[in-house]
């Protein structure tokens, strides 16, 4: 598997492809691990629908953020909304397409990682009174911060007596 660096913000206008398992690391280029790797995190975005408003209409207009599963720009504390500063009083157009278009580089500066998930509801009787639950979500992982596993970092032997090579052996089996 090989990696493709987003250099732009433009090229970081992604979807989630479940046929190949998609998935995008932000990384610290700065940076390496005990083992020699750049530490960052790893989103895992679960596929879902996109905008399914119909192309033109002020839905799309208003809410281009949805027709992307990613967006990555470079941090500029007067972009804090997806959909612009007033969504519901401008005629479309603002928000992450907008702030997307300056194209600036995101390689190896301080950006905003943002991800747009969730489900398109079809009504159906088996509905009502009360909706089934659905699930959304997606992962976000450490990655290559940690030399091993955290979570095995198990304290030695409470009477300290049990020895591999001269070191105390942890062991959660009593052995």
């Amino acid at each position: 598997m090989t990696g493709k660096t987003l250099g732009r913000e433009l090229d970081a206008c992604r979807e989630a492809d479940g046929r190949t398992g998609r998935f995008w690391k932000i990384i610290n280029p700065n940076r390496r691990n005990a083992v020699g790797k750049h530490p960052g995190y790893k989103l895992v975005a679960q596929p879902s629908p996109l905008l399914l408003a119909q192309p033109g209409s002020s839905i799309d207009r208003r809410g281009g953020f949805a027709s992307k599963h990613l967006w990555v720009t470079q941090y500029t504390p007067e972009e804090r909304y997806a959909t612009g500063s007033y969504p519901n009083q401008h005629a479309g157009g603002d928000g992450l397409p907008l702030y997307v278009q300056q194209n600036r580089s995101i390689e190896n500066e301080d950006i905003v990682l943002w991800h747009s998930f969730g489900h398109s509801h079809v009504c159906k009787p088996e509905d009502f009174p009360i909706m089934p639950v659905e699930y959304a979500g997606f992962m976000l992982k450490p990655n290559n911060f940690f030399a091993a596993n955290p979570a095995m970092d198990l304290p030695g032997e409470p009477n300290g007596h049990s020895l591999r090579h001269g070191e105390p052996v942890a062991s959660c089996c009593g052995g």
